[in-house]
C-alpha cells in the first residue's frame, strides 16, 4: 500500500481479489465510508456501523487472512494508518457535507490515477449498437445526464429510467437491434429490479459496465466492468457529485473511442445555431 493513497484507497486494496459474502460486502462498505475511523473501531461498534452481527465481522477479519478483527484492526493502525481527520468543529452541517463530498471527489481522483479501468469502459460502450443505459430511483437522474449528451456523440443511446414489467422488453429489444453493452448507474437504495435486470442482460450475452457507489455495492457480482464512486451520506438524502462526474469522465473516455464524435458536435452546434436552440 501506498503511502500517497487516502486511507479508503487503503482499505478497497486490502479487500481486492476476496471472495466477500453479501454481509462481508456490506462490512467493506462501512468500513471504505469511515476509513479514517476504522482503525480506532472495536468489533462491536464496526458490527453497530454496518449493520451485522458481531461474529460476522469475526469472520470477515477471518476471511482475510487474519487470527481475528484485533490483528486487522493492528494491521490498519501499524500498516495503513489513516490520515488526521480536519477539523470540522466550526462548520455547520451544511458546510461538513459539502467537505465530506469534496473528500468523496479526491478519492475519486486517486482511483482515476489508473485510468485503464475507464478507458476500456469507454471501448466497451462506444462498440455497442445500439448503447442501453439503465438507472432507476436514485440514479435515473444520472442515467438520464449520461444518456443526454451520449446522444450527441454515439448514433443509437437508448435510456432505461423507468423499471416494471416492460424493463426486461426493452433489453432484450436492444439486444435484437445487435447492442452489446449495457451500461448501468447503480446508487443507494439498489433497487432489486436493477440487479435482476443485469442478471438479465448478461444472459443475454451484454457486458455490463456498472457505476456504483462502492466495489462493494450488490450489483458488483453482476457487473463485467464496475466503477466505484462514493456518495455522500451527511444529509437526509444522499449525495451524488462524485458518481456524476465519473459518468462525464465515462463519457468523455467513450468519445475518444468514436472515431466522428467530433464531427457529431459540430454538427449539432450548427442546426442548434440554425435554430436559435440557445440565447447565449
Amino acid at each position: 500500500m501506498s503511502g500517497t493513497e487516502s486511507p479508503a484507497a487503503r482499505l478497497q486494496a486490502l479487500f481486492e481479489g476476496h471472495r466477500l459474502t453479501p454481509t462481508q460486502r456490506r462490512i467493506a462498505h462501512s468500513m471504505v465510508r469511515r476509513a479514517a475511523d476504522v482503525p480506532f473501531l472495536s468489533s462491536v461498534e464496526l458490527a453497530e456501523l454496518a449493520g451485522v452481527s458481531q461474529p460476522s465481522v469475526t469472520r470477515f477479519a477471518v476471511a482475510l487472512g487474519f487470527d481475528g478483527y484485533p490483528a486487522l484492526r493492528r494491521y490498519l493502525r501499524e500498516v495503513a494508518p489513516a490520515e488526521p481527520a480536519p477539523d470540522t468543529g466550526s462548520l455547520n452541517e451544511y458546510q461538513q457535507a459539502v467537505e465530506a463530498e469534496i473528500e468523496n471527489l479526491r478519492h475519486l481522483a486517486e482511483v482515476l490515477a489508473d485510468p485503464e479501468p475507464v478507458r476500456r469502459a469507454g471501448r466497451v460502450l462506444a462498440e455497442s449498437r445500439p448503447l442501453p443505459v439503465l438507472g432507476l430511483r436514485a440514479a435515473a437522474a444520472q442515467a438520464h445526464g449520461f444518456a443526454y449528451f451520449a446522444a450527441k456523440v454515439h448514433p443509437d443511446v437508448r435510456l432505461l429510467n423507468e423499471g416494471g414489467t416492460m424493463l426486461l422488453d426493452r433489453i432484450d429489444a436492444a439486444v435484437r437491434a445487435g447492442a452489446s453493452a449495457l451500461l448501468c448507474f447503480a446508487l443507494p437504495r439498489h433497487p432489486r429490479e436493477v440487479l435482476d435486470a443485469l442478471v438479465h442482460a448478461k444472459e443475454s450475452g451484454l457486458a455490463v459496465v456498472t457505476v456504483a457507489d462502492s466495489a462493494f455495492a450488490p450489483v458488483a457480482k453482476v457487473s463485467d466492468l464496475l466503477l466505484p464512486a462514493a456518495v455522500g451520506t451527511a444529509l437526509v438524502f444522499d449525495t451524488a457529485c462524485a458518481p456524476m462526474l465519473l459518468g462525464r469522465v465515462l463519457l468523455e473516455a467513450m468519445c475518444d473511442d468514436l472515431p466522428d464524435a467530433q464531427a457529431r458536435l459540430e454538427e449539432f452546434d450548427t442546426r442548434a445555431a440554425a435554430r436559435g436552440l440557445f440565447v447565449e
